[in-house]
């Protein structure tokens, strides 16, 4: 997993615990929003992970 996968996937954890903590706490719909928005960024980390094949090694 590189870096960028993993930010993606940090970014994405973030995004959804702060949408259940703000629902959570302050009972607004709105922040189900951030939950959705979470689920996109998980769908596209996971997506984009997938389109990583194995190194091939070139030597001639």
């Amino acid at each position: 997993m590189n870096g960028a996968l993993k930010a993606a996937w940090a970014l994405t954890a973030f995004v959804v615990l702060v949408g259940l903590i703000g629902w959570i706490a302050t009972g607004e719909a709105f922040f189900a929003v951030f939950i959705v928005l979470g689920l996109v960024t998980a769908a596209g980390a996971w997506l984009s992970g997938r389109s990583t094949g194995p190194k091939e090694n070139k030597t001639p």
